[in-house]
């Protein structure tokens, strides 16, 4: 028996017989589902309508004794949220067993996923990630802050020094960030400074132009070389020669500039460099437009790697101080692997990457009011669904259906009929998640319920509550039949 979670992508679903199991709530809908997925993907399916309501009740020891496989059959889906070991149905089954989503919506995606992008996830740009102002922390905040980084995807930390003081202590502080595994590159323009952080270890210096070249070449490291007027590229040139004449190795940043300050210009200048060096090392410091626009940073971030990828640009230099960007090194880290994939084989960077799609979804599949309307006639217990689609939310069980757009007003509603059902846990409960359903209205974002809304690479995994709530102990109207 083959069991895949994650799921892996095929390449073809084609002349595969898939042995589907489900609850008998969602039948119809799936049937309607598998019939059109089944003629467009050339597959065919059964479908094992098990002794259940609601299939999230399921467990694969139950299925397992409940299950009628077809012996035509080359694959096994269960409901996604069939939870636990798949040992017991791997005991009477050599098939593969998939569990599908838990959102029937979302089944078309599950079957469409394409193949071909096994390599993804490769990059070749390295991002170092600045530690702002590090001579106002103590060694223990350092330390911490670095392994926050490094664990999002920092290759190197990069040592924020204070322009116009010396920090006697950097030696010390780069010498610790070393023993506890990190690389390190040192941001300053004191020639003091730098010497110290280098003989410690660090092994990139940020920055260099005509103010400290003439010391560059006893540091015994790369460094970073800048333009003494960002605004206009003026010494950059010149340090080049410079530096390379005698024999340092070097990266070329010709400053990125903020919006409104020459920032169509400043990206020409990398353009510039490029033509001139093409063979040169460069890197892009980011933060200019991350830090200091007002807009969340996944899509500025994407943009510039985007454009670090095209021009051969293979470090950036970002921070994550301002709240907007306080995720910009994880942002990064997946932004270097779409864009590596979508330059290297000439794809769009769409659907590869999920990660950074955080406020709004991909796509919102929705039931429809007639299925809506369908569902709500057929429920027998009183576990309240909640839907969230076409800009109003649902509420319904076996005695109702309320909807609206106002959580307050639907609650004063079902509280008129004097639910049975309703203790403050309850309560507290369907308050949680009609909140969460109109954030999704509000923002075009899939409500599931009891799943967490998807904000990409910042979700965080809810547990699963809807079933331990208000169901009366005589009511077993959702209980597995053996």
């Amino acid at each position: 028996m083959t069991s895949r979670e994650p799921r892996a992508a095929l390449a073809s679903y084609a002349g595969e017989k898939i042995h589907v199991v489900t609850g008998r709530l969602a039948e119809f809908s799936l049937r309607a589902m598998l019939d059109e997925l089944s003629r467009k993907l050339e597959f065919t399916y059964t479908l094992d309508v098990l002794g259940i309501t609601v299939a999230a009740l399921m467990t694969p020891e139950w299925v397992a004794r409940k299950i009628q496989i077809p012996s035509d059959a080359t694959r096994i889906l269960l409901p996604g949220y069939c939870e636990g070991d798949l040992a017991p149905l791997a005991a009477i089954t050599q098939l593969p067993i998939e569990r599908g989503p838990h959102d029937l919506r979302k089944l078309p995606r599950f079957f469409s996923q394409e193949a071909g992008t096994s390599e993804y996830g490769a990059y070749d740009i390295e991002i170092l990630a600045e530690i702002n102002h590090a001579p106002r922390l103590e060694l223990a905040a350092i330390l911490a802050e670095a392994a926050r980084l490094q664990s999002d995807g920092a290759d190197l930390i990069d040592v924020g020094c204070v322009p116009g003081e010396t920090w006697v202590e950097v030696g010390t502080i780069v010498r610790a960030l070393r023993e506890a595994g990190h690389r390190v590159s040192i941001d300053s323009l004191n020639v003091r400074e730098i010497a110290d952080a280098t003989a410690a270890g660090a092994e990139l210096v940020l920055s260099v132009n005509s103010d400290n070249r003439h010391a560059a070449a006893d540091w015994g490291c790369e460094v970073v070389v800048i333009p003494d007027d960002p605004a206009s590229g003026a010494g950059l040139e010149e340090s080049i020669e410079m530096l390379a004449t005698a024999g340092v190795p070097l990266r070329i940043d010709p400053v990125l500039s903020p919006i409104g300050f020459g920032f169509a210009e400043s990206l020409n200048g990398y353009l510039e460099v490029r033509r001139r060096y093409p063979d040169a090392e460069m890197m892009m410091g980011i933060g200019n437009l991350s830090e200091l626009t007002d807009v969340d940073s996944a899509g500025v971030n994407v943009m510039l790697l985007g454009i670090c990828q095209e021009l051969g640009i293979r470090s950036v230099l970002t921070t994550q101080v301002i709240n907007w960007a306080r995720s910009s090194v994880r942002e990064c880290d997946l932004a270097r692997r779409l864009v590596y994939h979508a330059v290297r084989n000439q794809v769009l960077p769409k659907h590869l990457e999920s990660g950074l799609v955080m406020l709004r979804d991909t796509e919102l599949p929705e039931y429809g009011d007639e299925e809506l309307r369908r569902l709500a006639e057929e429920i027998k217990d009183t576990n309240y669904r909640i839907f969230a689609e076409r800009d109003q939310l649902h509420l319904i069980n076996r005695a109702t259906h309320i909807t609206g757009r106002d959580p307050f007003a639907m609650f004063d509603q079902l509280l008129s009929s004097e639910p049975k059902n309703l203790d403050a846990g309850h309560a507290f409960y369907l308050g949680f998640e009609l909140a969460k359903a109109l954030t999704a209205l509000t923002l075009g974002k899939n409500y599931c319920q009891d799943e967490a809304l998807d904000w990409g690479h910042l979700t965080i995994a809810e547990k699963h509550h809807r079933l331990a709530r208000g169901r009366p102990a005589a009511d077993r109207s959702q209980q597995p039949e053996d």
